[in-house]
């Protein structure tokens, strides 16, 4: 009984943590610096950005965010490493932000869907940590096992809608990636560069659902929902 409650508590760590895990390895993977490469993640953002008639589009550096693209400031956000860089991942993430750029341009409607779920995605966060906070107060005060739980299986509920919401938006990241950036990747990189370049791509895609994940057992993330 041990032994399976041990292998449950592993399978869980692995499905919250594993794909974040993934996604890190990938990136740093093809993240070595090549000195062959014309330019930058930067400089390829702006030259695709130029390319598609979006010149209106800025490019900043934003630490400690991730690396995203703003719609309601038409601004592409990029980690110092990739607007800095000269790899892979660097063009690669840049040629997938400027993808949603695209998108916006575009009128691409999931995206917009995005924007506004995302928006939800924060009232639910912190409805959900309020209650799952409160939860030992009110078990004080009511002394009813039956409440508690009802209480907690709310709080989880409305937290795991995070999750959902961004699964629903997960084909807005493999348009971003692949019908957007790939395209565009093969025009610019060489052919025994692709594979890694699709293998970055992947892991962008999954960024927000993977980010969802640890973001529903991380207490000092709920801790800084908190202070509206």
């Amino acid at each position: 009984m041990v032994i399976l409650a041990a292998l449950g508590l592993l399978a869980f760590i692995g499905l919250i943590f594993g794909p974040q895990f993934w996604i890190n390895w990938t990136m740093k993977t093809y993240a070595t610096e090549r000195a062959d490469f014309p330019g930058t993640g930067g400089e390829m953002a702006r030259q695709l950005l130029d390319d598609a008639g979006l010149q209106s589009v800025k490019i900043e550096i934003v630490e400690p965010m991730r690396d995203h693209y703003a719609p309601d400031k038409k601004t592409i956000r990029l980690s110092k490493e990739n607007f800095e860089g000269k790899s892979v991942t660097a063009v690669a993430v840049a040629a997938h932000e400027v993808g949603h750029a695209i998108q916006d341009r575009d009128g691409y409607w999931p995206l917009s869907m995005r924007q506004k779920l995302a928006k939800n995605v924060v009232v639910f966060e912190k409805v959900g940590s309020t209650i799952l906070m409160a939860s030992p107060l009110v078990f004080a005060l009511t002394r009813s096992p039956v409440i508690l739980l009802l209480e907690l299986a709310a709080a989880l509920g409305i937290l795991a809608i995070s999750i959902v919401i961004h699964i629903f938006t997960l084909p807005t990241e493999y348009d971003a990636s692949f019908k957007k950036a790939l395209p565009i990747l093969r025009q610019y990189l060489p052919e025994q560069e692709m594979e890694g370049a699709r293998k970055v791509l992947r892991a962008a895609a999954y960024t927000y659902v993977a980010g969802a994940l640890v973001s529903l057992i991380s207490v000092g993330r709920w801790l800084r929902i908190m202070r509206f």
